[in-house]
């Protein structure tokens, strides 16, 4: 059931994809019924176009539909505003600092002696 509900979001997802190769598989599929009824030069047979005006003319309107609803989904994104103006302003100038209490520092060193003696043995040999 999930590889099938996946399936179809994939064919969801590639369709505006695949879009262009469905007008042109339709176009195969029916080249001489355009060519004969639809196709815009098919009293000049001289040019040779077969319908391949009509083929270019629907591939050009599926462009600009495509365009035209990609920039309605850009126009209609909410934006998000990050950084807003604050009526604060702040003063980096230097100047003198104040404590109200006097600042102490305390640090102690310790002397550390880590047992090398210990670690640092060789192994000891076997008489096997």
């Amino acid at each position: 059931m999930r590889s099938v509900i996946a399936y179809i979001l994939l064919a969801a997802i590639m369709l505006p994809t695949l879009s262009p190769w469905g007008t042109i598989a339709y176009f195969k599929l029916n080249r001489e019924y355009i060519a004969k009824v639809l196709c815009e030069n098919r009293k000049r047979p001289e040019l040779h176009c077969d319908g391949k005006c009509y083929l270019a003319k629907k591939l050009k309107q599926q462009k600009e539909k495509q365009d035209k609803e990609t920039s309605e989904k850009v126009h209609n994104i909410p934006v998000i505003q990050l950084f807003t103006p604050q009526p604060y302003s702040y003063n980096f100038e230097p100047g003198t600092t104040e404590f109200r209490e006097p600042v102490r520092f305390f640090h102690q060193l310790l002397f550390y002696s880590a047992p090398i003696s210990k670690l640092l043995r060789p192994p000891r040999r076997s008489n096997s």
